[in-house]
């Protein structure tokens, strides 16, 4: 999500600018795994020095990588949900998991927002203790805040 607020020509650039500024209001707490980090940090410059400023901006809090997200990610590659060759996508879904968040959000649609992913990753979670997660769009988040009234 960090490279589409920097590409205006993709579409979901402007709802992710706004879900940004709105983790930077305190509507939403925005949190980054460490592995999403380590991915930024490998991104070329200059847009690695810009994603990563982006959580210092808008106070988007890094969490840290644990055995069990690591665990979990494992589970997921072996029940084929996420391809071994992306283990990055599986760490994502497993770092949300295991902090409890509310949703990832994401614009991976090949292996992270998808509805296999989904309802496969909710069938994992479930026999490991854990609950379900929603993969959603920031656009998805933001139409679900303004019709609640609570963003303008």
């Amino acid at each position: 999500m960090f490279n589409y607020y920097f590409d205006a020509g993709r579409e979901g650039h402007n709802d992710v600018v706004r879900l940004f500024e709105a983790i930077g209001a305190g509507v939403f707490e925005g949190y980054a795994s460490q592995y999403v980090v380590r991915e930024l940090k490998n991104a070329p410059e200059p847009k690695r020095s810009s994603m990563l400023a982006l959580m210092e901006q808008y106070g988007i809090s890094a969490l840290d990588e644990t055995p069990d997200a690591d665990n979990l990610a494992k589970i997921y590659i072996e029940a084929g949900i996420i391809p071994k060759s992306h283990p990055f996508d599986s760490l994502h879904i497993a770092a949300a998991t295991v902090y409890r968040l509310d949703c990832i959000v994401s614009y991976n649609f090949k292996h992270i927002n998808r509805a296999r992913t989904q309802i496969s990753v909710t069938g994992v979670n479930n026999n490991e203790g854990y609950g379900g997660l929603t993969i959603c769009t920031a656009e998805e988040v933001m139409d679900d805040e303004r019709q609640n009234g609570h963003h303008n």
